[in-house]
């Protein structure tokens, strides 16, 4: 009998560190490994980073296209510029003008 107590008291001492062993060993795997652990962090992270950039971009854009409509308004429109972009895009001009196009340079200068 006193063999039995001492056997079931010894497996006691062991099981109780052993749990919390693997209890510890769990909740560390999951804090790394999990759903919402390190590395779907740094994942996570990572398309925050790049949702940043493509809405800068879309900003910037946004910026630009604003800009070319404010200068439509009839309050601020250049009158100079508009003939200048029409001729251009309509390859137009008068009888009276003069036309010199200017080839245009590489970054090199060249």
């Amino acid at each position: 009998m006193a063999m039995g107590t001492r056997a079931r008291r010894r497996i006691t001492q062991i099981l109780g560190p052993v749990f919390a062993a693997v209890v510890v060993a769990y909740f560390a795997y999951y804090t790394v490994e999990g759903e919402r652990g390190l590395i779907a962090l740094t994942r996570l992270q990572g398309q925050a980073v790049r949702g940043e950039a493509n809405f800068a971009a879309v900003k910037a854009e946004r910026e630009a296209l604003q800009f070319k409509v404010t200068s439509l308004r009839p309050d601020s429109l250049d009158v100079d510029r508009l003939d200048e972009r029409t001729r251009t895009l309509l390859n137009d001009s008068r009888g009276d003008e003069l036309i010199i196009n200017l080839p245009k340079l590489t970054p090199s200068g060249h």
